[in-house]
């Protein structure tokens, strides 16, 4: 198997050689490949050429796919950023600020229908396998997304209903992307299903890591402002987790989420959040997570060569410190 850098440069390139219209639909298809040339972890693809070559050797069959992959999380990432008004992502104007509302939405669509296009481009005997593991993903993002919407009016949010919201949102899209690259590699229905549940236990271990340096992390190395889920009251596992403490200090953390968005909100939440013990519960949550992928992982046929190589991967991934 590759390293995990060598997949992710052969996404890049995959990307780059994109053959999208221009001329007179260049106001529909400059922003996807805007949207697409931003970068990121590509986390998601890697996890597609990765299941591929571990289980087939098919690496070069799987790369279209993950590139599907990839162009589906980047239009979610562009609608996100419509609904949440947001001005910026990885350091440059958003879709819907560079051109406008209307043509993020649009390009949008156009990249949901891009995706489904790349990720159908597979053997004919393993189309339908691939096609409903990605319809189930997607449904299951959207539903997660609408959760994470009707959050923000809620205050009485118990931690299994945040865990199906962030399971829908983070996780299903990467355990959608193992499994799928198992189904190209040839994997059983059991390999591909157990590969499923690595991806998604590791998206929960991630997402929770992310909220956690959210408030505890270092700016400099995070890549954005500590305290944003703060000021934008975000219900974050570490609010969720808080609340469920109950008395009076999550009480308290009620009333401070109350206080005008700014330093002050920030540097009183976070002291009620360390007060609660609400590090240690993070970690802990991730740890658990964590040896759940892993426990999928290692039920697998693979080779512990390649196991490892998923091992170092969802390490890479938890244990970031950005």
């Amino acid at each position: 198997m590759k390293t995990t850098a060598e997949y992710s440069a052969d996404i890049e390139t995959a990307i780059r050689s994109l053959d999208l219209p221009d001329g007179k639909l260049s106001s529909l298809y400059a922003p996807v490949a805007y949207g697409l040339s931003a970068g990121g972890k590509r986390i998601r693809p890697v996890l597609v050429l990765m299941g591929a070559d571990a289980f087939g050797n098919n690496c070069t069959e799987a790369l279209l796919p993950a590139v599907g992959i990839e162009t589906f999380h980047n239009f979610t990432l562009l609608h996100d950023d419509v609904m949440d008004k947001s001005d910026m992502r990885r350091g440059r104007p958003t879709v819907h600020k560079k051109y406008d509302e209307n043509t993020a939405i649009l390009s949008g669509d156009t990249m949901l229908t891009l995706a489904t296009k790349y990720v159908a481009d597979v053997e004919d005997g393993k189309l339908r396998k691939v096609i409903d593991t990605f319809n189930e993903m997607a449904l299951r993002v959207y539903e997660g997304q609408r959760l994470d919407m009707d959050f923000e009016s809620s205050d009485n949010i118990s931690i299994p209903e945040y865990l199906e919201m962030i399971e829908g949102k983070t996780g299903a899209l990467l355990g959608a992307s193992a499994k799928i690259g198992a189904i190209i590699g040839n994997a059983s229905d059991k390999d591909a299903a157990l590969m499923y549940e690595y991806g998604v236990m590791t998206g929960l271990a991630f997402q929770i890591q992310d909220d956690w340096l959210d408030t505890f992390g270092d700016a400099t190395t995070f890549g954005k402002p500590i305290g944003g889920d703060i000021l934008n009251a975000k219900k974050t596992y570490l609010y969720v987790a808080a609340l469920a403490e109950g008395g009076q200090t999550a009480e308290a953390l009620r009333t401070a989420f109350n206080i005008p968005a700014g330093e002050m909100r920030i540097k009183t939440v976070t002291r009620l959040y360390e007060k609660l013990g609400m590090k240690e519960k993070c970690s802990k949550a991730v740890g658990h997570y964590s040896a759940q992928a892993l426990k999928a992982l290692n039920s697998t046929t693979l080779g512990e060569e390649e196991k490892e190589a998923f091992r170092k991967l969802a390490e890479k991934l938890i244990g970031r410190k950005k």
